[in-house]
């Protein structure tokens, strides 16, 4: 308290001039204010550069003969250390609590990184930014709040619990039904139906007796999708149309996002406009999974431009006809046509 008391003695000794001026002010210290005035050729702007790097002087012919990276890694005795210059992403996936984990699929270092997509389709954008919006307008279902849910019927049956050994047992499947259909769940925003996939198959039993036939429809499979098709035999035998299991009698392919948003473009746009007196697709086709199948003939497989515009190469009696199997993300075969319908696919008979 003593010295406490001394300094505030000595401070109201001093004059009122010296209290006033600031502790710092001998110190240099630089601030927009002070040197806003100053010219720019300064002392303190000297570390600026004065040019800019774009116009930096350019390498002499000699410099570039003497500039060889590649000669220098070349003549690198020994490689650089691994875990600084260079990363390998594991091979395998160890699960998710797993330290070292691969990185994501879009990540360029990752293993299986496909680049792109480099382009978006027409129709493909068509369903991003028409379709989406009017299929979940065409299947809202509005339920007022306080509703209560309906409870579903049970798919699986149970045990009756006779013996100790049901205890605990999965269900059994219902009777009849081996494997299930899905279960047909409302479109949201989360659950838009959009193409998955699209698998194109051709028939020739005449390439049994003439591997030709075998080639075209290899070629004009090729020529629709753009992927090399494989070939297929024969499950059963049938003796009226001479049919021997086993024998090479067609080929299919499969075909996958961009490829099959294309496909289906030309198809719907090019090919069912020019067939004539035809119906449509029949509108109780479906696997009850939200998978469509339609057929076209070989005077339909004829009018795709890629078949067109090269036509004389194919022999016209040997271009077959072709399945197309449509595999959508949808959980109904109504789904599944409601979203076809909209990107244009007609349909004839009653819809369920």
């Amino acid at each position: 308290m003593a010295a406490l008391r001394g300094v505030s003695r000595t401070a109201c000794s001093l004059p009122l001039q010296q209290l006033a001026r600031p502790a710092y002010a001998t110190c240099s210290r630089r601030s927009a204010s002070t040197q806003a005035a100053e010219p720019a050729s300064s002392s303190a702007l000297l570390d600026l550069e004065t040019e800019s790097t774009l116009a930096a002087p350019q390498l002499s012919p000699e410099e570039k003969k003497e500039f060889r990276p590649w000669k220098r890694a070349a003549d690198r005795k020994l490689p650089l250390p691994g875990s600084r210059y260079q990363y390998h992403p594991p091979k395998y996936d160890r699960g998710p609590l797993h330290p070292i984990q691969s990185p994501a699929t879009s990540d360029p270092i990752a293993r299986d990184f496909v680049p792109g997509p480099f382009h978006l389709p027409r129709l493909r954008q068509t369903h991003q930014s028409t379709i989406s919006s009017d299929l979940m307008t065409l299947t809202y279902n509005h339920v007022p709040s306080g509703t209560p849910e309906v409870e579903s019927s049970e798919r699986l049956r149970s045990w009756d619990d006779s013996s100790p050994y049901h205890l605990n047992r999965p269900k059994r499947a219902p009777r009849g039904a081996p494997v299930l259909p899905l279960r047909e769940r409302n479109i949201t925003f989360r659950n838009i139906p959009e193409i998955k996939e699209v698998t194109i198959a051709a028939y020739s039993p005449e390439a049994q007796r003439d591997p030709s036939h075998l080639v075209v429809a290899r070629s004009v499979i090729l020529a629709l999708t753009g992927s090399l098709p494989e070939i297929t035999t024969t499950n059963t035998s049938v003796v009226q149309w001479s049919v021997v299991k086993g024998k090479r009698a067609g080929v299919k392919t499969t075909i996958y996002a961009n490829d099959a948003y294309e496909f289906l473009d030309r198809l719907i746009h090019m090919v069912f406009p020019r067939i004539k007196d035809w119906k449509g697709v029949k509108a109780t086709t479906g696997d009850g999974s939200g998978n469509l199948a339609f057929g076209l003939g070989p005077q339909e497989v004829a009018m795709f431009p890629e078949v067109e515009v090269n036509y004389d190469m194919f022999p016209t009696r040997m271009i077959p006809g072709c399945r197309i199997f449509v595999k959508t993300t949808a959980t109904s075969d109504r789904q599944a046509r409601l979203l076809l319908q909209c990107m244009g696919v007609p349909f004839y008979g009653k819809m369920k």
